[in-house]
Formats: C-alpha cells, sequence, structure tokens
C-alpha cells in the first residue's frame, strides 16, 4: 500500500474515533501517503494528527443548492481525482462519502459494518469480529480488511508549541495558571437527552471551589453558551466561561492540561479521552460498549432507568434522561477515583 484515502468527514466525536485508523496504517505502511477528505469543522482534529499526509476538505454547505452543485462538483471531483489510490477507506458509511469514494480512483474501496444510504453500493461492507463492539474497533476492523496490524490502539494527536502558548495566555487571563488545578465541564451535547442540568453544573462548581479546584465550562454554539449562562448567572463566583472561545486546536490543549473532564458523550468528552486525560462520561440514551470513553469504560456513568441506551435524540416520555445521575454522585466517583 503505498497511497491511501481515508473519508471521515464529520462529526467531532467521530472523526476522534477514526484516528486509531490513521496510526494502525502508519504501524503498517509506514512508507505510504495517508491522505484524509474531512469537513470544515472538524479538520483542526486532523491537522493535529502526524500520520496524516494531505488533507481535502469537502464543503458540504457549497454543494447544498443546485448551482452551488454544479459549480463545485467538477472542482473538488479534480481534487479528488488527482492521485490513484490503492485503497479507499469510507469509515462514514453515509450518501455523501459514497459520493466522494465513487469519484476516487481506486480498485478497492472498503466500509465498515454501519454503511447507510447506498454507501454500500459503493465500497464493501466489512462486517469483522468487532462488529458489536465499540465504533473504534469497528473502524479498526476495517484497517485489518487491508492487511493492517493493530498492536495497540493509539490516538495521534500532536498539538502545536504556538497553540500551547496563546492557550496558556487566554487561560491566564481568566485567572487560571496551568499548573494549578482545574476541572473541565464540557457542558452541552447536541442531543437534547446527552444534556446535564445547568443546576447540577452549579453544584459541581461550588464543590471543586471548596475544594480550590477551579471549574472551567467549555462547549460551542447557541445551546452550550445558554447553559453556560445559567450557571455563570447562578453563582457568586462563577465559573471560568470558555464556551464558544475556543476552536479545536485551544480546546485540546485546554483538555489535555485538566485534572479531570466531565462531560456526555459528545465531541469535546472523547477528544478529552482520546488526550488520555480522566474523564468522566455521563451516559443515558447513547450505549457505552459503542460509544463510551473508548479505554476509561470503568469512569463511565450510566443513568439508572428503565429506559436507558433507548438512543433517542428527544426523549420521548418528556423525561430529564440524565437527571438521576446527581452531582452528589458525581462527587463520589471523583473521590473513588483519587
Amino acid at each position: 500500500m503505498k497511497n491511501i484515502l481515508l473519508i471521515k468527514l464529520s462529526a467531532l466525536g467521530d472523526v476522534i474515533h477514526a484516528l486509531p485508523v490513521s496510526y494502525a496504517i502508519k504501524e503498517t505502511y509506514p512508507d505510504a501517503k495517508l491522505t484524509w477528505v474531512v469537513e470544515p469543522q472538524s479538520q483542526e482534529i486532523v491537522e493535529m494528527n502526524p500520520c496524516v499526509d494531505e488533507i481535502i476538505t469537502f464543503y458540504k454547505k457549497d454543494f447544498k443548492t443546485f448551482r452551488g452543485f454544479w459549480r463545485n462538483l467538477i472542482p473538488f471531483r479534480r481534487e479528488i481525482q488527482d492521485e490513484k489510490y490503492d485503497v479507499v477507506l469510507d469509515l462514514q458509511g453515509l450518501f455523501k462519502s459514497a459520493a466522494i469514494a465513487f469519484f476516487a480512483k481506486s480498485k478497492l474501496k472498503i466500509g465498515t459494518c454501519d454503511m447507510r444510504e447506498g454507501s454500500d453500493k459503493i465500497s464493501k461492507r466489512i462486517v469483522g469480529e468487532h462488529s458489536a463492539g465499540h465504533v473504534v474497533d469497528r473502524y479498526l476492523d476495517s484497517a485489518r480488511a487491508i492487511g493492517c496490524k493493530v498492536d495497540e490502539v493509539k490516538f495521534p494527536l500532536i498539538i502545536p508549541d504556538e497553540v500551547e502558548i496563546e492557550t496558556k495566555e487566554l487561560l491566564a487571563s481568566e485567572g487560571v495558571q496551568i499548573d494549578n488545578p482545574y476541572v473541565v465541564f464540557v457542558v452541552g451535547a447536541s442531543w437534547a437527552t446527552k444534556r446535564w442540568k445547568a443546576e447540577y453544573f452549579v453544584a459541581m462548581s461550588e464543590w471543586l471551589y471548596d475544594n480550590r479546584v477551579t471549574p472551567v465550562l467549555v462547549g460551542s454554539g447557541t445551546i452550550d453558551s445558554f447553559i453556560a449562562n445559567q450557571v455563570y448567572d447562578a453563582m457568586e463566583v462563577p465559573p471560568v466561561n470558555l464556551v464558544g472561545r475556543l476552536n479545536l486546536k485551544q480546546l485540546a490543549f485546554t483538555l489535555e492540561n485538566a485534572r479531570l473532564v466531565i462531560g456526555a458523550d459528545t465531541g469535546p468528552t472523547h477528544l478529552a479521552v482520546a488526550l488520555e486525560t480522566r474523564t468522566i462520561m455521563l451516559m443515558g440514551a447513547t450505549n457505552p460498549r459503542r460509544t463510551g470513553s473508548y479505554d476509561q469504560q470503568e469512569n463511565i456513568m450510566l443513568v439508572d432507568r428503565p429506559c436507558k441506551i433507548c438512543m433517542k435524540k428527544i426523549c420521548p416520555k418528556q423525561a430529564d434522561c440524565l437527571e438521576r445521575i446527581t452531582p452528589e454522585m458525581v462527587q463520589r466517583k471523583i473521590m473513588e477515583m483519587r
């Protein structure tokens, strides 16, 4: 294998889960050129991956209108077809990734066990021994299908020196010295069933301050900002609010240097796990076996409900999915981890 195209476009957590495939490729084929196709919102993660030699950015929004589709199709197809690949790995398994795989010049096109939207018509579905296991291992089954040895599972990420400097300055401007203990709260998630109550973050922040540890809030988007503002406004001494203020590289540095990260089954929490930071993942609607903290399963807190792992974005019973995981329970968990 000399030239390999890997397609994993989004979302953030999924891109992070695909990182070990790139390590397995380079471990087995160190001289191979690895090109990764990714969407802009997750590109900075791929940029920190030393196993990737070239990045092709797929601007999905440019293809949403009829006019935009025809204006951008030929230039993008030309970029994809600029080289001939020994293999194409479609780890996305959706129509949009199948279209990219279709245009790529390669006789061998490999998918995963979770191919949807007709993507299995373009790339061969791989049902390996881990097809019922964690998504990381499902992706690695596809790497094994092209001859990759998987002696160890690694998430290759290197944070640039300049990012360390600028992030330290940002944290210092908020009163956070990198050598002093701080805990990061990932305050939001795309699914309503994955979000912890703002008042619970308030209780946890007060408890941390009582223990001389600084709480730091991270996240992005309107919902995360709303939750963070609720927490901020409810406290006499508010936590450090970095929601919407960090790019992915700065977020990575912030997570890597935290004493602990607490969050739901969502991208930034998975990033903390990939960086080997101690992480408590709060789970309810999703399956820990499939998308829980990959090598920190013992730090997962799964809600005690008969309807858990329902895979619903919004609870049909109108219940607060994670409400039963209380701050006191998380505090006991932290004490056990010491």
